[in-house]
């Protein structure tokens, strides 16, 4: 047995096999992976982790009732992402940014992951393969995905309070088999509180600075031989560091913290072409 506990969702008990998962090299990886990718070295607030938001979804997916493997699915979800989450999608030119999802099989197959499944009676495929229609859903539709990253990332960012996030969640029912808020001023306020998290956040001058400049320094070093495919896979720390080595590598990433060419970068640099993103989220009150 395993006890979590969540700013979101208090204290929850979950059975060995999420004990067993969290002690894999794939996932323990992703507590070194920034969810907000290098928007960290610009705004240390935002420095909350990949694996933090798998643990929410799968405590998310759990508050809700949902399965034993609906809950193992919801924890792994993010486990192909590269260092820097979203920075490796701009860098393979991804527009969608699902490039984590293109290799996930790929990720999966070659972990531990699959072991420690079979040892709790489940196969690797029923993750791979499965169906967990609320897990991620399409824009603009609510999923537990998400959900979790509308609510989490907002409360780092300083855009919503946790009171005002935990209030949220106990309006949220299932309904037909689809997320919905039974609370029309609440199903508003989470509408409201996306499109201020995409324009505050996401799209903030600053941020894409950071997460554009990252991609550039590893583009520019991929096309030098200086970086692997395979090195996207470390965690951030250990990526960062593999960039240091060289001095031109310490002082671009240093530049990066110092805002150097800021404007410059944004009038002409490649900054990220981030997918437009929307939220409706469906009432019933």
């Amino acid at each position: 047995m395993i006890q979590l506990n969540d700013f979101l969702y208090g204290n929850m008990t979950f059975p060995q096999v999420f004990s067993d998962l969290m002690e894999t090299e794939a996932l323990k990886r992703l507590a070194g992976v920034h969810q907000s990718g290098a928007i960290f070295l610009v705004n240390p607030d935002l420095c909350h982790s990949r694996l933090e938001h798998a643990i929410g979804v799968t405590m998310l997916i759990k508050k809700m009732g949902g399965s034993e493997l609906e809950q193992i699915a919801g924890l792994l979800h993010d486990v192909s992402h590269t260092a820097f989450s979203h920075v490796g999608d701009y860098v393979f030119d991804c527009i969608e940014e699902n490039y984590h999802e293109t290799v996930f099989a790929e990720v999966i197959y070659q972990s531990e992951i699959p072991d420690v499944l079979l040892k709790h009676g489940y196969d690797v495929n029923q993750i791979i393969f499965g169906k967990f229609d609320l897990l991620e859903q399409p824009m603009p539709f609510l999923c537990y995905d998400r959900l979790d990253y509308t609510l989490r990332d907002s409360v780092h960012a300083g855009v919503i309070t946790p009171q005002s996030a935990r209030k949220f969640l106990d309006h949220v029912v299932l309904r037909n088999n689809k997320l919905a808020v039974f609370d029309v001023d609440q199903a508003k306020w989470i509408d409201k509180v996306f499109e201020r998290l995409n324009n505050e956040v996401f799209k903030l001058p600053l941020h894409l600075y950071a997460n554009g400049k990252m991609t550039e320094i590893i583009k520019d070093f991929i096309n030098k031989g200086l970086l692997i495919e395979s090195d996207l896979f470390k965690t951030d720390t250990l990526l960062l560091n593999k960039i240091r080595t060289s001095y031109g590598g310490y002082e671009a990433v240093n530049s990066i913290k110092q805002l150097r060419g800021f404007e410059a970068f944004m009038r002409n640099g490649a900054v990220p072409k981030i997918k437009h993103r929307s939220l409706k989220s469906l009432s019933i009150g």
